[in-house]
Formats: C-alpha cells, sequence, structure tokens
C-alpha cells in the first residue's frame, strides 16, 4: 500500500534562510520510497526555492487562485504554481475557509483548474466542534464534498479530512472517530482516491491513522516544522505492514 506524508508549513518559517535549513532538513531526514511519498507546502515566496530541487520530497501550494490569469492582486494562479514544477496544491483548506471566506464553489472551481495545469488538488474537508455537536459532522463532509468536487474526477484528485476542533489544538480526533469519517469519505468518493488525516497530526499518534483509522496518509501542520519529528513520523509508516 502507497502510503503519504504531507507538510503544510503555513505562514512559516518567518525567512528564507530558516526556510532552506527547514527544507534541507527534512529532506535529509526522509528518502526515496516506493512506500511513503513525502511532500511538503511551502509559502508561496519559497515555492521557487525548492521546487524540483529533490527528488526525496515533492512540493506542493498551500492555495491557488481560481483563474488562469488576470486582474487578481495578491493571488497566484495554478498555472504559475505548474510551472514552478510543484506537484499538488491543498485547497479549502480549513483556516482558507474560515478566515478568508472561501466558499464551497470556490473549491470547485480551483479544484477543476489545478487539474487543467495537472496538478494534484489534495481538498481539504472537515466540521467544526459546533458541526459534531449538533450531530452535523457527517452531514457537513458530505456536502462539502458533493460541492467542492462537483464534475470532478474524483479519482484525480486527494481528500484530507481535517476536523477544524483538532487542527493546532493538540487535540487529535479520536480514532473510532477519523475511522467513521474515513468510511464516510469512501462512501461518497470510492475506493480510488486517496484520504489523508490532519488535526493534530504528529510522530505518536500519526500512524496511528493509517494502520487502525484506514487512512492513507497525513497531512501535518505543526509537526512539519520539526524536521526531527516529520523524519520520525516518515520511519512509522515506512515500518507499517
Amino acid at each position: 500500500m502507497k502510503y503519504y506524508l504531507f507538510g503544510n508549513w503555513k505562514c512559516n518559517p518567518t525567512n528564507a534562510q530558516e526556510a532552506k535549513k527547514l527544507f534541507s532538513d527534512t529532506a535529509k531526514g526522509v528518502k526515496r520510497s516506493e512506500k511513503v511519498e513525502t511532500a511538503v507546502f511551502p509559502p508561496f515566496c519559497y515555492l521557487a526555492e525548492f521546487a524540483g530541487k529533490k527528488k526525496e520530497v515533492a512540493i506542493g501550494a498551500q492555495n491557488c487562485c481560481f483563474k488562469e490569469s488576470g486582474a487578481f492582486t495578491g493571488e497566484v494562479s495554478p498555472k504559475q504554481i505548474a510551472d514552478l514544477e510543484c506537484k499538488y496544491v491543498l485547497i479549502g483548506h480549513s483556516e482558507r475557509r474560515k478566515l478568508f471566506f472561501e466558499t464551497d464553489g470556490f473549491v470547485n472551481e480551483k479544484t477543476k483548474l489545478a487539474l487543467s495545469f495537472d496538478l494534484i488538488p489534495v481538498v481539504c474537508v472537515g466540521e467544526t466542534d459546533e458541526d459534531r455537536t449538533a450531530g452535523r459532522a457527517v452531514e457537513v463532509v458530505k456536502n462539502q464534498l458533493a460541492a467542492g468536487l462537483k464534475d470532478v474526477d474524483v479519482k484525480k484528485v486527494f481528500a484530507a479530512y481535517e476536523p477544524v476542533w483538532a487542527i493546532g489544538t493538540g487535540k487529535a480526533c479520536g480514532i473510532a472517530e477519523a475511522r467513521e469519517m474515513a468510511r464516510v469519505i469512501r462512501e461518497v468518493l470510492g475506493p480510488d482516491t486517496p484520504i489523508l488525516y490532519g488535526g493534530s497530526a504528529n510522530a505518536k499518534n500519526g500512524a496511528v491513522y493509517l494502520k487502525e483509522a484506514g487512512y492513507n496518509g497525513l497531512l501535518v501542520g505543526g509537526a512539519s516544522l520539526k524536521a526531527d519529528e516529520f523524519a520520525k513520523m516518515f520511519q512509522e509508516i515506512e515500518g507499517l505492514e
């Protein structure tokens, strides 16, 4: 079985020197593997520095514009991202949805455009604490998938389940809850779409989500900023049978 370990750096590090060191240390801590594919998603300003440079680590963008070009100040298009030899792009991350008011319609437009430039969209879905408390978690995720991936060949995308209440809180989702959501997502998308878990995943719990909850990989936040911990996660996943 193929596994995936993706690191979302978010708005970190704050200078190029630290970013170069983090990337170098990350590349040293992993290796080319038939079993585990590793990728990192640096801020846009560092993409040209890393994309296509290290075969051990694939590169992805954290977001993309819903248009190829034009008067969209501050945006970066999928075509520009693809030109930098990036492989992946995150779309619909919960922080984009919450802080920048991105809708499922935006997610759908971005996903289709990214696919047209041979990028692999990693489409993020997940419920808030309020949604889960109200018993709407499954409904929310199904709706996000249906609208965000409307008229999309789901065999060409990844899905990332990120319970919003677990992101950056240190409060990881329980294995039973995560397993149930993986089942729900597969019920909607079928068996061929890789599903990642994201939400306070680290070296202690990461491999468990793959082994016991049935995920194909991890979308890691804070732990990806620590090259030694990221390497431990890689080793744990490599050791899975």
